[in-house]
């Protein structure tokens, strides 16, 4: 790895872009036990709009990381799963979780001293 790992156009960068979204890592954890469809990934989720979701999805499936499978019928449904590639962001996601169950109280800590010591705070990002 070179020093200028971080820098414009490479590809760490492209995988932090990839993760910090913050629906792409939840969408991706929500597909790891196999095929959903959009309605059940709502419901396993909360908290997602079906717009969100739709283009959470189609961001997704644009990187190879989902893919979307249409069964023919009335009506047509539609699922989407996880592409070996996508498997592949499982463990960092997994890691990441485990940070922040770790040391999330840490960081709410340090907000909350931070937000004491400055009047203007802004708004928590939890």
């Amino acid at each position: 790895m070179t020093t200028d790992v971080f820098l414009a156009d490479c590809r760490a960068r492209l995988a932090f872009d990839l993760l910090s979204n913050t629906w792409n890592a939840v969408v991706l954890w929500a597909l790891r036990d196999g095929p959903r469809r959009p309605v059940e990934l709502r419901e396993r989720i909360g908290g997602i709009s079906s717009k969100v979701l739709t283009e959470t999805l189609r961001r997704l499936q644009f990187n190879g990381l989902v893919a979307r499978h249409a069964h023919p019928g009335t009506p047509l449904r539609v699922e989407y799963q996880l592409t070996a590639l996508g498997r592949t962001l499982l463990a960092p996601i997994d890691a990441v979780g485990a940070w922040a169950f770790e040391h999330g109280d840490e960081v709410m800590a340090a907000q909350e001293a931070a937000c004491t010591a400055t009047p203007l705070c802004p708004p928590p990002t939890h």
